[in-house]
């Protein structure tokens, strides 16, 4: 991993970053890349022509992959917005900097990250680098993303704020007509009332709609920094974080009704019976009242939910065009992900939570490097928490500081490295506090439930994770082998999860004392 020493603080009268001469902090600018970090929020791997989905249309970020590396085991550390964000932001996992749900359905724990915590974008913009972030943030409460360094519009919570007064001045600019729906699609919550808005039809043109305003707001700084990039040799970072395609679904007629429902394949696990599943599961269907609606309503809301993304890769191409005109495609790394998954139906559930199947947690990532072999296919383990390593490696920047992150230019460059053949990610609640580890590798993903069964999945024979196998006794050796997997990697990291591990399963010997007390000599060697 290529490693840089940082320089010394700017002189007064300097730009962050600058230093005699012109030449910015770190390497000389040329040595460093402008990024381009393109995101969208619960977002399924399998809504891309990529990923295999022959109904896609996504033809802008399919010609990223096939220019850019495909890795085809992404993972968010957790599905949640909020938490996945702040990893993304700090370089560390969730347990480590705290902030662990989303503040909408907070029931206790942190709403913002520590005033000293590390962030990558105030590490860029000490060493010359522009930062901005054009749309969602949802990275904690009190503090916005110019509090972290980035230029750019205050856009707070977790869906399109459609009353924005910047998105407000966009409509009146162009003459543009105002926010309306109608055919909106929700089921009916247990106890009578209507459940969550889902989907709707959206009264607006394509040039109305908050995704077509983000990328113009976007391409609009492209532009300032793309001249700073020229005149002063300034390299820039620009997020552009889509609220979609996070449910409810609202679009315009054209993206609305792209899609036939009758094309649409549901996915085999709608057959979900929650047999032998922790009951949460069972309650969550329940919540998104995916049984209260038709199983054409369903196709209906996957064929929208296709829509919406097609309608963000056309803005995304809309900016990639600008970087064409501007000159930058050769001196600018471009990377898509997003936060998490969606369920859309998969395991007659909606939205995500406290379930650790692969509609929420394995996701699409796609990053291209200019220099990189085009066209690549990465079947390694890795994290969106590996952005923010790569992104300071990328800027010339020591990595250190992210501490739970690991560089992937040397996979983009199509190296042979070491890498773990596993991945453990994490959840802490959402409506309510609940906590989950997952482990997963090749063939199998264990999910511990402290206050439920725990689950076993055979990825090969049951791709769908329909049925829970921890309990079977032909699973004796996989389940003790991944149990103490899982509770070595949380020791090793500081996750306390690991300590009531210790008393609850079968995890082997340990060589440390399990109660913290520093006083028993019986179970541990000094």
């Amino acid at each position: 991993m290529t490693q840089s020493s940082t320089s010394t603080a700017p002189r007064p009268g300097e730009e962050p970053g600058e230093e005699a001469g012109g030449n910015s902090g770190g390497p000389s600018g040329a040595s460093r890349k402008n990024i381009l970090f393109l995101m969208t929020d619960q977002h399924r791997t399998d809504t891309l022509g990529a990923y295999g989905n022959p109904l896609a249309h996504t033809p802008v970020l399919d010609e990223l992959a096939a220019t850019g590396t495909r890795f085809d085991r992404w993972y968010t550390p957790t599905a949640i917005c909020t938490p996945a964000r702040a990893s993304l932001l700090t370089g560390q996992a969730p347990f480590r900097h705290k902030l662990l749900a989303n503040h909408e359905r907070n029931v206790g724990y942190l709403e913002d990250l520590a005033e000293d915590q590390f962030a990558f974008s105030r590490a860029l913009r000490e060493h010359g680098y522009n930062c901005g972030l054009f749309g969602k943030w949802h990275t904690g409460n009190r503090r916005t993303a110019a509090d972290y360094g980035f230029d750019g519009p205050d856009l707070p919570g977790w869906h399109n704020p459609v009353d924005h007064p910047d998105y407000l001045a966009h409509l009146a600019e162009h003459g543009l007509p105002p926010y309306e729906i109608s055919d909106r699609i929700r089921g009916t919550l247990p106890n009578g009332g209507p459940g969550n808005l889902l989907a709707a039809r959206l009264h607006q043109p394509v040039e109305a709609t908050f995704e077509y305003y983000l990328a113009t707001r976007a391409i609009e700084q492209l532009e300032r920094y793309a001249a700073d990039a020229h005149e002063r040799d300034r390299p820039f970072f620009l997020a552009l974080h889509f609220f979609g395609p996070h449910l409810p679904y609202i679009l315009p007629d054209e993206y609305f009704d792209l899609v036939d429902p009758a094309d649409v394949e549901l996915p085999r696990s709608v057959s979900e019976t929650f047999e032998g599943k922790p009951p949460v599961q069972r309650n969550y269907s329940a919540h998104w009242t995916f049984d209260t609606m038709p199983i054409e309503t369903t196709r209906k809301l996957i064929a929208v939910y296709w829509g919406y993304v097609a309608l963000i890769d056309k803005q995304i191409g809309r900016v990639m065009d600008a970087m064409e005109r501007l000159g930058l495609v050769d001196d600018t790394a471009v990377f898509f992900t997003c936060d998490h998954g969606e369920f859309t139906g998969s395991h007659r559930l909606h939205d995500k939570g406290p379930a650790m199947y692969e509609d929420i947690y394995r996701t699409p990532g796609l990053l291209r490097v200019p220099g990189a072999p085009g066209g690549q296919v990465r079947d390694e383990f890795v994290s969106l928490l590996d952005c923010t390593a790569t992104i300071l490696e990328l800027a010339g920047l020591d990595p250190k500081p992210a501490v739970d992150s690991r560089s992937l230019l040397p996979l983009v460059r199509g190296e042979s490295v070491e890498w773990d053949e596993d991945i453990v990610c994490e959840f802490h609640g959402h409506h309510f506090p609940y906590p989950q580890r997952m482990l997963r590798e090749d063939r199998y993903k264990l999910v511990v439930n402290p206050d439920s069964v725990n689950e076993l999945y055979d990825l090969h024979t049951d791709p769908d994770e329909l049925q829970n196998v921890y309990a079977h006794p032909e699973q004796a050796e996989v389940r003790g082998r991944m149990m103490r997997r899982l509770y070595d990697v949380l020791r090793e990291r500081g996750d306390n999860f690991y300590h009531w591990m210790t008393s609850m399963y079968d995890v082997g010997e340990v060589g440390h004392d399990p109660t913290l007390s520093g006083l028993d000599e019986s179970t541990y060697k000094a």
